[in-house]
């Protein structure tokens, strides 16, 4: 999966060159406040607040969960355990 992600992002820079536009840019490093706001009209509002209270949950938590969900390059970062994490304790499995 990661080797087509890689070859895809090639072929998008590939194709931003030929058409002379420039790169966005870099992301790396940047630090984010881990808030944004979203305009998403008044019936919407009111569906997601409706929705959020049926669950018992808050609209933020509730709109976290549904924006993650749907995020798939969010659910490829929580699904691979980074090396580093898998061999962080290699004796606790042993038995």
């Amino acid at each position: 999966m990661y080797k087509e992600l890689c070859q895809a992002v090639e072929e998008w820079i590939d194709i931003y060159e030929k058409d002379t536009e420039p790169l966005p840019a870099a992301t790396t490093g940047k630090n984010y406040s881990g808030k944004f706001v979203v305009r998403d009209g008044k019936e919407l509002h009111k569906s997601l607040a409706i929705d959020a209270l049926r669950r018992g949950k808050s609209l933020n938590s509730y709109c976290v969960n549904l924006l993650k969900e749907e995020s798939p390059l969010y659910r490829i970062h929580k699904c691979k355990p980074r090396i580093s994490e898998q061999n962080r304790n290699p004796t606790s499995s042993r038995k």
